[in-house]
């Protein structure tokens, strides 16, 4: 039986906000951001999630979740899935009725996220600088609550996402969600772009940066 006591994580920060992104857009929502990640995205906003951090206890976590009242609480970095107290962090959510989310780059295996968990999986685009790190058999653990994203840089990665989307047949896996990135492609022109190919998917903007611009801890 996990002591979860003793199980510990490196966190960068805690905070209660409103989701920003995906499907559960707009929810009241607690987040936990665990330090580390294995890729260095060209327009990552969260760089201070590489190193900087606080070592917490699964129980510490737990119960800061319980302690602010909402139902969601979203697992994110860094990459979440390079620590393995992660794991004995999202069981006991779910035994204590969370609702729970969790972001990944793609890169690491899904393979043991608990059942009950909505993994919200990035597949990295050519121009992100982390293309090619996709784990291909990530495709086999998805279901319909899960999602995949793609966030654009350029017209260019559209084109790389629209065939792969079709080529694969991605959206009969889950919701396939795209994001210009924040400052490089517009939001209109990509929501022409979905239009003209009649694609199946989600635009998606980050309502945290509607709200409150670039700001931590939102």
């Amino acid at each position: 039986m996990t002591n979860l006591s003793q199980t510990k994580l490196r966190v960068c920060e805690t905070f209660s906000s409103i989701q920003g992104e995906g499907t559960h857009v707009g929810v009241p929502c607690f987040f936990i951001r665990l330090t580390g990640c294995n890729l260095r995205c060209n327009y990552c906003d969260t760089t201070y999630a590489y190193d900087s951090g606080t070592t917490t206890s699964v129980e510490e976590l737990v119960n800061e979740w319980r302690s602010s009242r909402l139902p969601y609480v979203l697992i994110t970095g860094g990459e979440p899935l390079l620590q393995p107290g992660v794991y004995p962090l999202m069981n006991t959510l779910l035994a204590h009725g969370a609702k729970c989310l969790l972001e990944t780059n793609g890169s690491v295996s899904i393979a043991q996220v608990p059942r009950g968990v909505c993994k919200i999986v990035d597949w990295k685009t050519p121009g992100s600088g982390s293309g090619g790190s996709f784990f291909v058999e990530n495709l086999r653990y998805l279901s319909r609550s899960d999602e995949l994203k793609f966030v654009l840089t350029s017209r260019a990665d559209y084109e790389w996402v629209r065939d792969l989307i079709l080529a694969k047949g991605l959206n009969n896996l889950c919701p396939v969600l795209l994001s210009p990135c924040y400052g490089a492609v517009n939001p209109s022109e990509l929501a022409l772009w979905i239009l003209t190919d009649k694609l199946d998917v989600r635009l998606q903007l980050q309502l945290h940066k509607v709200i409150w611009g670039e700001k931590m801890g939102v």
